[in-house]
Parts: structure tokens; sequence; C-alpha cells
């Protein structure tokens, strides 16, 4: 009697991206940094966690908050996102110029969290 194996494809389930604020398109993001960013958002969407150097958590923004690190020709932009049961919510993007998030990023954001979350 000889063994079978059976192997069964899990269909992959992907949350959909909320956009509250901003969007990335050439230019300002430069063709391989909008690529590099539409990966790691697609990564997201497909339920993996993403760590160092690529996202770290926000938790002065709120809980299950992150930011994507894209480095690009000559500017480091930032998307801010929050991992909800049902997608991916885009809080902001922009170019970071320091190495602190600026206080009026996290306070928008929150703001965004916050309003998105009371729907």
């Amino acid at each position: 009697m000889s063994k079978m194996t059976y192997t069964q494809s899990v269909p992959i389930v992907e949350k959909p991206l909320v956009w509250l604020h901003g969007e990335i398109k050439t230019p300002p993001f430069s063709a391989d940094a909008r690529i590099e960013a539409g990966m790691l958002l697609r990564r997201l969407q497909q339920g993996e966690n993403i760590a160092l150097p690529h996202s770290r958590p926000m938790p002065s923004i709120g809980k299950a908050c992150h930011e994507l690190r894209i480095q690009d020709e000559t500017k480091t932009w930032r998307i801010v996102y929050h991992i909800d049961a049902e997608a991916i919510v885009i809080l902001d993007v922009f170019s970071k110029t320091t190495q602190q998030t600026p206080k009026q990023v996290i306070a928008t954001c929150k703001k965004r969290l916050q309003l998105f979350q009371s729907l």
C-alpha cells in the first residue's frame, strides 16, 4: 500500500489598504522607492510582521501603529500605519528630515486613528 500525501492550499486573504492621508507616487518618490514601499505594504496586507530596519513600532501614536522606513535617492520617507483587524490603515506619508518624528505628525496621526476607530 502506498502512502499518499495531500496538501491543501490555503488562499492568502489580503487586508485592504485604507488611506487616510498621503500617497505613494513618482514623483516625489523615485520609482525604486515607490516599488519598495509597494512591496512592503503588500507584505503587510498578507499578514506578515515586518521588523527593523524596514518597520518600527510607534506606540506614541497608538496600539498596533508602526512606521515603514523607505530610503530614497535623496530623501527618507516614512509611512505611518495601523494594523487593524480588517485593514492596514495608512495614517500619513511624509519625508523625514530629522532623527525624531515631528510632534505635529504624531498628533495628526493620533487624531486620524481616533477618527478611524470611531467609525
